[in-house]
């Protein structure tokens, strides 16, 4: 199996958050087309088969699960 670069080199994170749909989108560099890849528990992995690279990441339901996992410390 080949391996996958995943922060090979620095470079800036850019983000964007639906709050409507609960969603929070995470690219490394600028957001691109790519791949999703479900890796599961709502986490959408985005990769660039050509550059064999991760690209970003898809958050799904994160604001309900942040508020779920402090409903029990306070």
């Amino acid at each position: 199996m080949e391996a996958v670069r995943i922060l090979g080199k620095p470079t800036t994170i850019t983000w964007d958050y639906d709050e409507e749909a609960d969603v929070l989108y995470l690219s490394i560099g600028e957001p691109q087309p790519a791949v999703g890849v479900d890796i599961g528990e709502g986490i959408i992995l985005r990769y660039d088969e050509a550059r064999r690279e991760v690209v970003g990441l898809t958050l799904i339901g994160l604001g309900a699960r942040l508020l779920e996992g402090l409903a029990g410390r306070y």
